[in-house]
């Protein structure tokens, strides 16, 4: 059992500015024996490594959003992505808060309702789905569910577990291919539309996602050519702040080990400002921004102002019209969350 203490020291900050939470923190770690000195000096020599390594690289992008050594990772995790209590409880117990937002902000620019199925008659793409946690809920909500992930066996484990449940036979499929071969192969979409020539979404998922990819560019890049004017991009992932490296990598996989350990790297992580800014120069319209934060003594997730950790995120693909200022479907009365 995680002692009360640490869960404090990580979770325990809803409602906190983020200089309070901080503080809080270190007030904490200094009671536990925790050096927040050392682990600052840590990660600024990631820093340095990074830049220093950035130096040596030629050519502008990568051009892939996979990085074999997370490829490799996750296979080795493939066969537990539906133990409740294992290295993935955490990400199950986010559909508390990610189903909601991502139903939510989609019946906020839905004229239609459906009683009993509130997502029918949407197309979803879960970028990055794993063994389906999140494309399952989706599915049984009524949305037409494409699920691809890089990572075969993570793919096959989702292809079983959703064989088992007839309602999700004809709802959720799954591929093993990224994100940039199902944007650029017309012959090889999910559900192809000849006359569109690439298949596009009435929205693109990618949850706990892009810390873990190797070219932010090509994901925007293609997040854009999949959706459909007007469509949505829900994004859930990790501020890159002193307090996320020491809770997400310190204490969650070195002292706490929530998550494996290496299941994150510090220098992928990216702040709401920074992804903002990406997404808005590839022609989405950034509509909320949410903190998250877990609670790994409850195995709760709850909102909070402070994005200084979790974050989750919706924007719009803007159509042509909407480039000349006027406001995308749905306009800025989306609801953040439930």
């Amino acid at each position: 059992m995680y002692s009360n203490k640490f869960g404090r020291l990580m979770f325990g900050l809803k409602g906190l500015k983020a200089t309070s939470a901080c503080g809080a923190f270190q007030r904490a770690a200094a009671r536990s024996g925790f050096n927040w000195a050392a682990v600052c000096k840590q990660r600024t020599l990631w820093q340095q490594r990074s830049a220093c390594a950035g130096m040596h690289q030629t050519g502008s992008a990568i051009h892939t959003t996979v990085d074999p050594g997370e490829v490799k990772r996750f296979q080795l995790l493939a066969n537990k992505w539906w133990d409740e209590e294992g290295e993935f409880a955490a990400l199950h117990a986010m559909n508390d808060l990610r189903v909601p937002f991502v139903r939510d902000n989609l019946l906020n620019a839905q004229r239609e309702r459906h009683p009993g199925q509130p997502l029918a008659g949407l197309r979803i793409l879960d970028v990055g789905c794993g063994g389906g946690l999140l494309s399952e809920p989706l599915g049984r909500l009524g949305a037409t569910v494409s699920g691809i992930d890089p990572v075969e066996d993570s793919v096959r484990i989702a292809q079983q577990h959703a064989a088992h449940d007839p309602d999700l036979r004809d709802r959720v499929s799954y591929r093993a291919c990224t994100l940039e071969e199902l944007a650029g192969e017309g012959e090889a979409q999910l559900e192809p539309e000849p006359e569109q020539g690439v298949t596009q979404f009435d929205a693109v998922v990618a949850s706990e996602v892009v810390e873990h990819l190797a070219d932010l560019d090509t994901f925007a890049v293609c997040c854009s050519r999949v959706l459909k004017p007007g469509g949505s991009l829900f994004i859930t992932t990790l501020n890159k702040t002193n307090l996320s490296y020491a809770l997400a990598i310190v204490v969650a996989e070195q002292l706490l080990h929530i998550v494996p350990r290496g299941t994150h790297d510090w220098e992928k992580f990216i702040s709401p400002v920074e992804l903002e800014r990406l997404l808005e120069s590839n022609g989405f319209l950034v509509q909320s921004v949410q903190g998250m934060l877990y609670n790994p003594i409850s195995g709760a997730w709850s909102w909070t102002n402070n994005t200084e950790i979790n974050y989750a995120l919706h924007a719009v693909k803007q159509d042509d019209k909407a480039e000349d200022g006027s406001t995308p479907p749905g306009g800025h009365n989306e609801v953040a969350h439930s």
